[in-house]
């Protein structure tokens, strides 16, 4: 217990809780909206702009938050796009993403030993200034979500529905992709780049064993999000193995376990 004592493992207790509450909130609507592999699309796309902010000696999180967000947009634009298949927009931007971002990464000296840090995480290493970002965000996706859940939830599950009640379903896309770029970078040092996804679906599938509402969904995903950090901190602190997969694998027990505990 007295790890607890120090400063670096209580912003990672707080970060993990603001992360946890963020990924609950939206992870739910990319689940409800069936946007998982194209979560998983932006986030290794992101890459790319590691790679160019390290290579441009700019923050690496600030090019990743640029990149997710066009990636976004990207994948937005050309699903709509009837030559062309939306899993082929997503494989497309993925990879493009990771090209440019490892070599951008290779080309800049030294970097590539700090490369594991955005592509696994260590949520040891969130700073105040982190927990100040991912708070903030939070605050604003909670305000957002409160102050229209009713027209979110109808956009999440029939957006043919959304558009025929006149509701501006594009301009809530684009604010949604946003956000869902946004939360895929602040939680990078939460997990990582290869397994932030999981946030974003696990723990909401967990919560589906157990409730059909949306905001049921959100409340219990929070729950299973934050669990899932706690009991991964103790398995990477008992047995020095990365956090970020510490994490995951603790989520994947977790919806196990549910499953059983379900039926």
């Amino acid at each position: 217990m007295d790890i607890l004592s120090y400063s670096f493992f209580q912003h990672a207790l707080l970060g993990a809780l603001l992360a946890s509450v963020l990924c609950a909130v939206v992870g739910t609507y990319v689940v409800t909206r069936r946007l998982v592999i194209a979560g998983g699309g932006i986030a290794h796309a992101s890459l790319g702009g590691v790679g160019i902010g390290a290579y441009f000696h700019f923050s690496p999180l600030l090019g990743a938050t640029g990149f997710a967000i066009l990636t976004g947009f990207a994948i937005n634009y050309l699903s709509r796009q009837r030559e062309v298949r939306e899993d082929s927009a997503i494989a497309m931007l993925w990879t493009l993403g990771m090209s440019i971002g490892l070599l951008f990464a290779f080309l800049t000296p030294g970097f590539v030993t700090d490369l594991q840090s955005y592509l696994f995480g260590n949520i040891l290493s969130i700073t105040s200034f982190d927990l100040w970002c991912i708070g903030l965000l939070t605050l604003v996706t909670l305000f957002l979500f409160g102050f229209g859940l009713r027209t979110i939830e109808c956009v999440a599950y029939d957006r043919d529905f959304a558009q025929t009640q006149g509701l501006p379903v594009a301009w809530i896309e684009s604010v949604l992709t946003i956000l869902v770029a946004l939360t895929i970078v602040s939680c990078l040092q939460l997990v990582g780049i290869i397994l932030v996804v999981a946030l974003l679906s696990i723990p909401q599938a967990t919560a589906a064993l157990f409730t059909s509402s949306f905001k049921g969904m959100m409340w219990l995903s929070g729950l299973f999000s934050y669990a899932s950090c706690l009991g991964g901190l103790a398995l990477s602190y008992a047995l020095n193995i990365p956090s970020g997969v510490a994490i995951i694998l603790v989520s994947i027990s977790i919806y196990f376990l549910s499953r059983l505990f379900a039926r």
